[in-house]
């Protein structure tokens, strides 16, 4: 061990360390520490308590370590990407995000998730969110070689979020995103004036978000998916789009249905999975699963039902993952 780096937030009693270890220091903010091994050591200023650090090597591989709960403070970033990148990622995704907006992660960058306690999700579910952000994590004791790059599976660029009322389906659409920049929320409700219930309902998601997303409401959905310069899309929800083309074409109408209602129908559901299946841009979409809930009523009701069905399933066939959330919990379908 050539050098201590101290790094978490520290306000107690001082610390105790083995007399074999040499001295341990805090390096100030912005300042260089240079090693007679060739190593040059950065101190990073965060957001929160405690000092990250940049570690360059001879060969001019570079290493990212932020402590818990830190985020580098400043999107600015000269030196491309980072090789590897030691961060929290569950406790902070939003500095994740940072990093990708800055340049400093990219798509080479091993992402290792660290500081994970007992309050993570079981392994196979830990495992399934990193990989969602395209991170991983490794035991206690894992030795990691800067460069050396582990098979991680891609993000998926197309995900489909099915699930029923409250079953968490949203909150995992947004858990999905958490880590990439520049995302842009797509609402298909709108606004709905003197129902405070929907008002709730929404400025509970706003309050969910990350504040760096965009949102935008609209059920013009095909233009967004078609635009190869945009980021990340998040559409919430595919059924309150499809109650919206169904109110276009007057399919609620059984005369209108049969005259043509029908048709119209099918033309933009297949006009919106075409621009999916097309699609350039990272997508979450989240739909409702009608097919467990109580048999409607009325002909329009079951109509819904049915139709809504089958855009979920022609929609899941142009998705790389399809996940369904029941009670909070998520089961992947495809992964």
């Amino acid at each position: 061990v050539r050098q201590v780096l101290l790094s978490h937030p520290h306000d107690g009693p001082p610390l105790e360390f083995p007399v074999s270890l040499p001295v341990p220091v805090r390096v100030p903010d912005g300042q260089v520490l240079d090693l007679i091994s060739g190593h040059r050591v950065r101190a990073v200023a965060l957001d929160a308590p405690g000092t990250g650090y940049e570690v360059a090597g001879p060969d001019g591989e570079r290493l990212l370590y932020l402590p818990p709960e830190g985020a580098v403070a400043g999107l600015e970033q000269s030196g491309g990407p980072y090789e590897t990148v030691l961060v929290d990622v569950v406790g902070r995704p939003d500095g994740l995000a940072r990093l990708r907006a800055a340049g400093a992660v990219g798509p080479g960058t091993d992402v290792v998730a660290v500081h994970l306690d007992h309050d993570v999700a079981p392994a196979e579910e830990l495992r399934r969110r990193l990989a969602a952000a395209g991170a991983r994590t490794v035991p206690d004791g894992t030795t990691l070689t800067v460069g050396r790059y582990p098979d991680v599976p891609e993000p998926p660029r197309r995900t489909l979020v099915l699930g029923g009322a409250r079953s968490g389906k949203s909150l995992e659409a947004e858990r999905l995103l958490a880590t990439y920049p520049d995302v842009r929320y797509v609402a298909t409700g709108g606004r709905r004036d003197g129902d405070p219930d929907w008002a709730a309902r929404v400025a509970a998601h706003r309050a969910r978000r990350p504040g760096s997303w965009r949102t935008t409401e609209t059920c013009d959905l095909v233009p967004l998916l078609t635009d190869v310069e945009g980021g990340p899309l998040l559409i919430d929800c595919l059924a309150l789009w499809f109650t919206d083309a169904m109110d276009a074409v007057e399919a609620w109408d059984d005369d209108q249905w049969e005259r043509g209602g029908a048709r119209a129908l099918a033309k933009r559901a297949a006009e919106f999975a075409a621009a999916v299946r097309e699609t350039r841009r990272t997508v979450v979409l989240v739909s409702n699963e009608v097919g467990s809930g109580v048999h409607p009523a009325t002909p329009a009701g079951r109509r819904f039902r049915d139709e809504l069905g089958r855009l979920n399933a022609t929609v899941a066939a142009e998705c790389e993952t399809v996940l369904l959330a029941v009670a909070g919990v998520v089961t992947p379908l495809r992964a």
